[in-house]
């Protein structure tokens, strides 16, 4: 990853008058001022890439774990064989639903729909699927094939073929198993909080599930923009610099004052201008010099800034999330002449003194120009749109943030296809996605707040999930058995990861409520039973005594039991799940996974003696290869793992 992509919010010089300097380490043109960087580029944008279909990305050497595609490369061929007159016939490669087999390829039907009534050796769905397993070209994966219903083909793979796949991991690592996506760069915007106000449990879900499917991105060897789109300019900062001159006169001693008290700040402020119209205009006069960019101003919204910046960092670093700072200010000089190309392909009209555009299928127009004259989040976004696609260069853009956010980005990727700047088809690339969330609940089926009607500051939620997580180590007696310094690792990686894994496992759509007791309970679907199964898992091979390290090359790996062959198979699916959660954007296929493999775990280790058994050496092993896959999940989670209970 680029070490710029991994700083934790570093700060950086919000000034909107040299926001265009800060480009200079992603391109050398961008010594130019905004206006002529913009027209310079205009004349290139990305242009659209097709996605690569499955046959054409099944390469063995590249998607060694990928069992699907692996499959559908052998089907390819075979449906050139059996069909040779029909063009392009995609193969259609899934996971087995029923007790017949481990894939299927359900081509047969689809293909008798398209030859029946012509001249054909073929007598329905099940002939063609018997001619599909006999051109099958030969393969040691395969064990067997066969038809079920209406063409079903089958497939049964080899359990000498998965223990193999599996302990080349153990040997190679589990970066081999990363899913190959068509798109070699992305930009994730995620959390974008506002600046003067605190972090609360409505940025929860942005952040959790911005970071997880960034994380995920970068898995599958695509460089990710993290980008914090905060909300760092408008009309609010005269209403507070005006406020901060007229109550800390010594403003400037650089001494500052706590989220918390700017956060008192901002409601006194807000008070002060809804109710006294002197304030008022003072106000909106400090919003013309700071736009302006006069220094008294332009040091006071830094200050403001800044103070926001360092409480985000503290939180951002508890989570382990890593972002990019670049806010509305950072693409405050592009917005006149992303506007001034809009106009010049006639999709800007006047209409009620504002400047639109006409969305089809809409019923209220994108205002992009406010009737005074002012921009606002749309004229924002779409310049950030440009700036990314054309600047960035980015291949694939996903925007995290609440499902009420959904019209908005559907006004503004059509508005961006109308001008070209996106294909018209979804499934080409570059493309834009909305990530929406539904909302985090209190026990009473509300909006979660504290007692007072407050939203909940995340400060707040996450000192309690691991004091919470603290105390329940402690019942159990671990303030005894370790050192301080474990204990406070342990319940920080359970109650951090208890509340991400919480959000992660339900479709993001969705509400969920918010339960403390329920999320870290050790039974369940919880990170903390996950968390607790590793380590469990991380015990067995310790009091085995032996050198696992040295086991991955002199050992063999042999699933003889229906249940390590079970256990073998859905480690092997790894790959093609991070990608289905990649591809659609849904970190709860990851979890539901997760969860899958360690009852798959339990099972296993029910029925299958480990140590002190015959197969001891090859169970070790496959209690490795299960830690190693639960240990990668937790991290594209972001959750930390725990070796001890």
């Amino acid at each position: 990853m680029l070490a710029s992509l991994t700083l934790l919010l570093a700060p950086v010089s919000p000034s909107p008058l040299l926001s265009v300097n800060r480009l200079s380490h992603i391109h050398t043109s961008h010594s130019l001022p905004a206006a002529d960087l913009l027209r310079a580029t205009s004349r290139r944008l990305v242009l659209a890439t097709k996605i690569q279909s499955v046959s054409t990305m099944a390469d063995e050497e590249v998607n060694v774990g990928n069992v699907k595609r692996k499959l559908a490369k052998l089907f390819e061929a075979s449906l050139k064989a059996t069909v040779p007159n029909v063009p392009d016939v995609e193969p259609l490669v899934a996971v087995c639903t029923a007790k017949f087999g481990d894939y299927q390829c359900n081509n047969a039907m689809g293909l008798w729909n398209k030859i029946k009534g012509k001249e054909t050796e073929f007598k329905g769905p099940p002939s063609v699927g018997q001619a599909i397993i006999r051109n099958l070209p030969q393969s040691e994966m395969i064990e067997s094939c066969s038809v079920a219903g209406p063409g079903f083909v089958n497939v049964t793979l080899s359990k000498t073929w998965i223990a193999k796949s599996v302990q080349k991991m153990l040997i190679d690592g589990i970066d081999t198993w990363a899913p190959q996506l068509p798109i070699k760069r992305a930009v994730v915007d995620f959390s974008s909080p506002n600046i003067a106000k605190e972090m609360h449990v409505g940025h929860l879900r942005s952040t959790i599930i911005g970071d997880t499917l960034a994380r995920m991105l970068e898995f599958s060897n695509v460089e990710v923009l993290r980008r914090n789109h905060v909300g760092d300019w408008g009309t609010q900062f005269g209403m507070l610099i005006e406020f901060l001159f007229e109550t800390v006169p010594n403003w400037e001693d650089g001494n500052g004052i706590a989220i918390g008290d700017l956060q008192a700040f901002y409601k006194a402020s807000r008070e002060r201008f809804k109710n006294d119209p002197d304030f008022k205009e003072r106000a909106q006069k400090a919003v013309v010099r700071l736009q302006g960019g006069e220094p008294n101003y332009h040091r006071a919204w830094v200050q403001i800034c800044e103070i926001s910046r360092n409480e985000f960092h503290r939180i951002y670093r508890r989570l382990g999330v890593h972002l990019e700072e670049k806010g509305e200010s950072f693409y405050n000089p592009y917005i006149p002449e992303v506007l001034k190309e809009l106009t010049s392909k006639n999709l800007i009209e006047d209409s009620e003194g504002a400047r639109v555009i006409f969305i089809e299928g809409f019923n209220i127009p994108l205002m992009v120009v406010k009737s005074d004259g002012g921009y606002n989040y749309a004229s924002t976004d779409l310049a950030a749109l440009w700036y990314r696609l054309n600047e960035e260069k980015a291949e694939w853009i996903i925007y995290v943030t609440d499902v009420g956010q959904q019209q908005h980005f559907d006004m503004v990727f059509k508005a961006a296809k109308r001008a070209g700047w996106l294909p018209a088809d979804n499934n080409t690339y570059p493309k834009a996605n909305h990530v929406g969330f539904g909302l985090v609940l209190g026990e009473d089926g509300k909006r979660f707040r504290t007692r007072d009607t407050e939203v909940v500051p995340l400060v707040d939620l996450l000192d309690e999930a691991k004091s919470r997580s603290k105390a329940a180590l402690i019942d159990r007696g671990k303030d005894v058995e370790w050192t301080e310094e474990e204990l406070e690792q342990t319940a920080e990686a359970a109650g951090y990861g208890a509340v991400k894994y919480a959000d992660l496992k339900n479709n993001r759509l969705t509400n969920y409520t918010f339960n403390f007791d329920q999320m870290l309970n050790d039974k369940g679907n919880t990170a903390v039973y996950l968390l607790y199964a590793h380590a469990r898992i991380c015990s067995i091979i310790r009091k085995s005594g032996k050198d696992i390290e040295g086991l991955k090359n002199t050992g063999a790996l042999v699933l003889a039991h229906a249940d390590e062959r079970a256990l073998g198979l859905h480690l092997l699916q790894f790959s093609e799940i991070v990608e289905e959660a990649c591809t659609n954007l849904l970190p709860n296929v990851l979890c539901e996974y997760l969860y899958n493999l360690s009852e798959g775990f339990t099972k296993f280790y029910s029925n299958c003696q480990v140590v002190g058994s015959a197969e001891e050496t090859s169970r070790l092993l496959l209690c490795e290869a299960t830690a190693i896959v639960m240990r990668k999940c937790f991290h594209l989670l972001g959750i930390v793992p725990v070796y001890k209970i």
